[in-house]
C-alpha cells in the first residue's frame, strides 16, 4: 500500500545479490526512469529472495523466471568479485547518490527528489533546513526517517494486531480486520502495517450508491483516544495512511487501514496479502479460465471480453476454487 521495498533479509539466503538488484532497480526507477528496467531488476530479487537456499552460480540462477542474459551476467561478476562495476559507478555520482537517499523519505518519489537535488538539497540534514519545499506527507516522512528505515519483527506486528482487534472488536463486534502484506504471508519481518477492514453494513451496494459512511472514522478516532495512532498522513471515507506506536520503547511505523466493502472482502484480502508476483500470476490464471480478477471482485467474462456479474465470494478459498486451483495457504504466495 506504500512505497515499494526490498524483499527482507530476515530469511533470504541471497541478500547479497537481492541488495544489488534492487539498487540498480531503484537507481532505474528514480534516476533513469526506465520502469521497464527497475522492474526486471526487482523481479530478479524477489525471485532470489523466495529461494530457500544459496544461489551456487550464474548458471543456475539463468534457469529462475525472471532472470535473463544480462541480470545473469551481473550476478556472474557480483558472485566472482563481490562487487559491481555498475553500481560503483552509479555510487560515484553525487546526483545519483543523493535522490535514492531522498526517495527513501516516504512521500518523496523520483520528480520531488530530482526538483530538491536541483535546489541544493542533497543529505537528510539539508531536507531539514528546507521543510517548507516539502507537503505534510513528506515532513512526515522526514520526521520519522530513521524510525521507519527500521523493519518490523513479527512479534511487535503480533502485540499490534492483539490491540487492534481487541479495540475494534469491543467497538463493533462485526468489523473483520485482518494484517495484510508480509505478515499474512509468515514474514519474520515487514515494512509497515497493512491493515483491511469490512463492516456488514458497509457494501458494494453501499459504495455504488456512493452513500457515506463513518465506519472508517470512528475506528480512527478510538485507535487515536487510545494514543496507537499519532500522527495522520491523509484520512478518507475508505482509506487512511499515518504512523502508530506500539508503547513509548518501539519505534514509530507506518500505517494504512482500508476499509473494503463487506462482499469484496476476501478479493481484498487476497490482493493485499501478496505477493505483487503471485498477484500476477492468479490473475493470468484468472484470464486464461476467461476470468478478470482484481481487489475487488471476482467476474465471468462474457463471449465479448467484457466483465459479467461478481462471482460470490465469502472465502480465499472459493477464488482458487473458481479458478481450478489448488489452495495456497498466505506463507506459500512468496514468489
Amino acid at each position: 500500500m506504500s512505497k515499494r521495498k526490498a524483499p527482507d533479509h530476515s530469511d533470504n539466503a541471497n541478500h547479497d545479490l537481492c541488495d544489488f538488484l534492487i539498487e540498480l532497480s531503484n537507481y532505474e526507477r528514480n534516476v533513469s526512469k526506465n520502469i521497464y528496467k527497475a522492474n526486471a531488476y526487482r523481479k530478479a530479487a524477489t525471485t532470489l529472495a523466495s529461494l530457500p537456499e544459496r544461489v551456487k552460480s550464474s548458471e543456475e540462477a539463468r534457469k529462475l523466471p525472471g532472470i535473463g542474459d544480462k541480470i545473469e551476467k551481473k550476478i556472474a561478476e557480483f558472485l566472482k568479485t563481490g562487487k559491481l562495476r555498475k553500481l560503483e559507478e552509479i555510487m560515484k555520482d553525487e546526483t545519483n547518490v543523493a535522490i535514492n537517499l531522498l526517495t527513501r523519505v516516504t512521500g518523496i518519489g523520483p520528480a520531488k527528489a530530482k526538483e530538491l537535488v536541483n535546489a541544493g538539497i542533497k543529505t537528510l540534514e539539508d531536507l531539514k533546513k528546507h521543510d517548507n519545499m516539502l507537503n505534510h506527507h513528506q515532513k512526515i516522512g522526514l520526521k520519522y526517517f530513521d524510525d521507519f528505515e527500521k523493519k518490523i519483527p513479527r512479534e511487535e506486528i503480533e502485540e499490534i494486531e492483539s490491540i487492534l482487534k481487541e479495540c475494534i472488536t469491543e467497538m463493533d463486534n462485526d468489523f473483520l480486520v485482518t494484517i495484510c502484506g508480509s505478515y499474512r504471508r509468515g514474514k519474520k519481518e515487514s515494512g509497515d502495517i497493512d491493515i483491511l477492514l469490512a463492516h456488514p453494513t458497509y457494501t458494494s451496494e453501499v459504495k455504488n450508491k456512493k452513500k457515506h459512511t463513518s465506519l472508517l472514522k470512528a475506528v480512527i478516532k478510538q485507535l487515536e483516544e487510545e494514543n496507537f495512532i499519532t500522527d495522520t498522513i491523509s484520512h478518507g471515507e475508505f482509506k487512511f495512511m499515518g504512523v502508530c506506536q506500539l508503547n513509548n520503547e518501539k519505534p514509530y511505523r507506518r500505517i494504512d487501514i482500508r476499509l473494503a466493502p463487506y462482499d469484496q472482502y476476501y478479493c481484498a484480502v487476497l490482493y493485499f496479502t501478496g505477493s505483487d508476483m503471485f498477484n500476477k500470476e492468479i490473475r493470468t490464471r484468472a484470464l486464461e479460465k476467461r476470468y478478470t480478477l482484481n481487489e475487488y471482485t471476482l467476474k465471468k467474462l462474457t463471449p465479448e471480453g467484457t466483465p459479467g456479474d461478481a462471482e460470490k465470494i465469502i472465502s480465499e478459498e472459493d477464488i482458487f476454487k473458481i479458478l481450478d486451483l489448488p489452495y495456497k495457504k498466505p506463507e506459500q504466495r512468496n514468489v
